[in-house]
């Protein structure tokens, strides 16, 4: 769906706030394409287009309530992937210039944007131990996939089986709900 219709994303987003489990993978799986391709494109040498779509995945399940759902899909979208590239570059020491115009609209919604904690722990509810460790070090502790291997005794490779694997529990249980 990379060139589809904002429409067509906001009915499947629609769908799946409303608890169609197939509406909701289609639509994770379409929001992705579309990270995935806006993250290669600002791709830097030390980090990975892919966990920027994953972390932004998370993002958007612990924020879908902040979504209008009279409103485009697309621009929600790209403002929570542009969080998360920024939240990687401070990670990884780099500085990025962002134009006021481009999250002026997020700034201004900011408070109403934050995970509760309790959502949090809802969101983290449904995994294995060591799934929910490996959530909560890259996506709300805002580790690396390299500082959260160490940090966990795990290789890199574990580490991402266990997120991708963490996260799309997560999309399985918003679907049922």
């Amino acid at each position: 769906m990379n060139g589809a219709d904002d429409g067509d994303l906001a009915r499947l987003f629609r769908s799946a706030l409303g608890g169609d489990e197939k509406a909701y993978g289609d639509f994770l799986n379409d929001a992705a394409a579309l990270v995935r391709v806006w993250a290669r494109r600002r791709a830097y040498p030390d980090l990975d287009p892919e966990d920027i779509v994953q972390e932004t995945l998370l993002a958007v399940h612990l924020k879908r309530h902040t979504w209008r759902n009279d409103g485009p899909v697309k621009p929600w979208l790209y403002a929570i992937a542009r969080h998360k590239l920024v939240d990687a570059l401070r990670r990884h020491g780099r500085h990025t210039r962002v134009e006021l115009g481009e999250v002026e609209e997020e700034l201004a919604s900011a408070e109403a944007e934050t995970a509760r904690d309790w959502e949090i722990g809802r969101a983290l509810e449904v995994l294995t131990p060591g799934q929910r460790s490996v959530v909560r070090a890259i996506s709300v502790e805002g580790r690396t996939i390299a500082e959260a291997a160490r940090s966990l005794g795990m290789n890199e490779t574990a580490v991402r089986v266990a997120l991708h694997r963490g996260l799309a529990a997560i999309a399985k249980r918003f679907g049922r709900e």
